[in-house]
């Protein structure tokens, strides 16, 4: 006899990675789960993967991955961004976002800039203590033409769902590469310069002033805070249900652009190599994925937590660098004394679980 498949509620669709955004349920947070004093011009990323925060002057913020998140949808995680330092007199270029930098490779079918061009569904949910309209944009970084939407938050520090209608751009290609083509972008505050114009609801050139008019300033007030997850972005006129992906699936797509080993014993082993003088050791290392391109940063904690391990005794680090890296791999240069040349070594942690080495090959 034989036996039906009965589909899954939700499985059968979840598998089609319908959802252009990584990490859009904030659920992976390699760098840590809180980050605070975020001030200056400056653009980082600080807590929840693939979500970089871009400001310029606009009060001093917390960012963290929080457990509040709206009941019953089936998330456990949301990104939290609390005012700290208010500002409510905003200069002209002062601004604050947040941001996901997408691939130009995982964009093609969308066929933008083709008369075949695809609409898009964005969809997310948000709360705030602050209500009013807030500017979700588009931007295309191969054309500089973008589209900006507005959102009301319209009940105090309720969870609620957002759907934002995004048309089919018949202008503008973009590129097949692994560089920056699309921005989604979420704007908390914006000056002057971005919300003196009439709001680009639209496709058209990017134009400053027409970027985030009517957005709400979020830094007016150290009581202010925002929160956002379940944020999806798709093909088609219609918004699907959240895309839930495997842990696993979802961590190691965010590996692609930031891989971290953060220590989870006293002896937390990073990588291996050998000396080839009494100051001097290669260490190599190899990614669980391959990443966007050959790493660009690497992060450390302070150094002195570090040491070498080489079968014998531990010999101290004063300096780790890139010696080379590739999208499978990296080689470490580890400067520090004591060491044996040729003999071989292992970088380790120092009797502490505070250490940690992310390689960063962000948009």
């Amino acid at each position: 006899m034989a036996i039906s498949k009965i589909p899954s509620a939700g499985f059968q669709d979840n598998v089609k990675f319908r959802n252009i955004i990584i990490n859009g349920d904030m659920s992976i947070a390699q760098r840590g789960t809180s980050a605070s004093s975020l001030t200056g011009g400056a653009n980082s990323y600080d807590t929840c993967d693939r979500w970089i925060f871009t400001r310029s002057y606009a009060g001093t913020w917390t960012q963290s991955q929080s457990t509040d998140v709206p009941t019953g949808q089936g998330f456990a995680k949301s990104l939290k961004m609390d005012c700290t330092t208010a500002d409510a007199s905003l200069f002209t270029g002062d601004y604050l976002k947040i941001n996901q930098l997408i691939e130009g490779q995982n964009l093609q079918y969308l066929k933008k800039g083709t008369a075949n061009a695809e609409s898009m569904a964005v969809s997310f949910w948000v709360k705030s203590n602050k209500t009013g309209t807030y500017i979700c944009e588009i931007l295309d970084n191969d054309n500089s033409r973008s589209i900006s939407k507005s959102y009301t938050i319209s009940s105090a520090s309720t969870w609620e769902k957002k759907i934002i209608d995004i048309p089919a751009d018949t202008t503008g290609a973009l590129d097949n590469d692994n560089n920056t083509s699309l921005l989604l972008t979420f704007w908390l505050a914006g000056g002057t310069d971005y919300t003196s114009g009439t709001l680009q609801t639209d496709w058209g050139s990017l134009t400053s002033s027409k970027r985030a008019v009517g957005q709400v300033n979020l830094a007016d007030n150290t009581a202010n805070e925002w929160y956002i997850t379940g944020v999806q972005l798709e093909a088609g006129t219609t918004a699907s249900d959240f895309e839930f992906l495997p842990v696993d699936v979802n961590q190691q797509r965010c590996f692609r652009y930031y891989y971290r080993i953060n220590a989870d014993h006293n002896y937390q082993k990073y990588a291996h190599g050998f000396a080839t003088s009494t100051t001097l050791q290669y260490m190599f290392c190899n990614f669980p994925v391959e990443m966007r391109a050959a790493p660009s940063t690497l992060d450390l904690n302070t150094l002195s937590l570090y040491t070498i391990w080489d079968g014998v005794s531990t010999r101290t680090v004063s300096s780790i660098s890139y010696d080379a890296s590739g999208k499978f791999f990296t080689s470490l240069a580890v400067v520090g004394s004591g060491y044996i040349d040729t003999r071989s070594g292992i970088l380790q942690s120092s009797g502490n679980t505070s250490t940690y080495i992310g390689w960063g090959a962000e948009l």
